[in-house]
Order: structure tokens, then C-alpha cells, then sequence
């Protein structure tokens, strides 16, 4: 099993930015995709990002795609999500999760550990 703890939350102003970390303990990691959620109305978890196991491949929401970055460093065992040109629709918890299946999937139910999940706050 995988743990992730999730960092890097706070308060911005509009059109700031704010880069997020989830630190994964476990063997699996390295051969993991790693994803980023966030809870939107009415849907208990709204796709962000996810990345690949090695990096090759990305998938973006369309509602962050060219302002969000994700990536990987497996031999810090950590992934990131950059985020710039925040706007406070982007406010929310932000869950870290792993999954063991290919590529970098967009559904909530592919991934099986998530983590406590990090505050954005983007005030206008």
C-alpha cells in the first residue's frame, strides 16, 4: 500500500500561483500513475491532472489545461502540480491518488489510494 501526504496548499490572489507536492511512501510508487482531484458540485471528486508512470504520458481537466503542470520525480518519490494563473474557481481541496493502471486515466474510480488532500484558497 501507498501513503501520500499532500503539501504546498494556501491563500493567493487571483492570478497567482501555488505549486502542490505528494510525498508517496511504498514500493509501488515508481510504477504508479499518479493523479490530482478535486471536489466539484455535485461529483464527489473532479479530475485535475494525472501523469504517467514515467512521465510520458499527461492528461489535463480543460478547465486547467495551460495553467496547471504536472510531474514527476521517482527518485524523490514525489509528484508535483504546478499551478499558475489561479482564478477562485480553483479553490478547493486538492487530493493526491495513485493508480495501477496505464497511462494516465481521468476516472476517480481508477485510482486506490488517496491522500488527505491539501486547502487552495484563491481569493479574488
Amino acid at each position: 500500500q501507498v501513503q501520500l501526504v499532500e503539501s504546498g496548499g494556501g491563500l493567493v490572489q487571483a492570478g497567482g500561483s501555488l505549486r502542490l507536492s505528494c510525498a508517496a511512501s511504498g514500493r509501488t510508487y515508481s510504477t504508479s500513475t499518479m493523479g490530482w482531484f478535486r471536489p466539484a458540485p455535485g461529483k464527489e471528486r473532479e479530475f485535475v491532472a494525472a501523469i504517467s508512470r514515467y512521465g510520458r504520458t499527461t492528461n489535463y481537466a480543460d478547465s486547467v489545461k495551460g495553467r496547471f503542470t504536472i510531474s514527476r520525480d521517482n527518485a524523490k518519490n514525489t509528484v508535483y502540480l504546478q499551478m499558475n494563473t489561479l482564478k477562485p474557481e480553483d479553490t478547493a481541496i486538492y487530493y493526491c491518488a495513485r493508480s495501477s493502471s496505464v497511462g494516465a486515466p481521468m476516472s476517480g474510480s481508477e485510482y486506490s489510494d488517496w491522500g488527505q488532500g491539501t486547502q487552495v484558497t484563491v481569493s479574488s
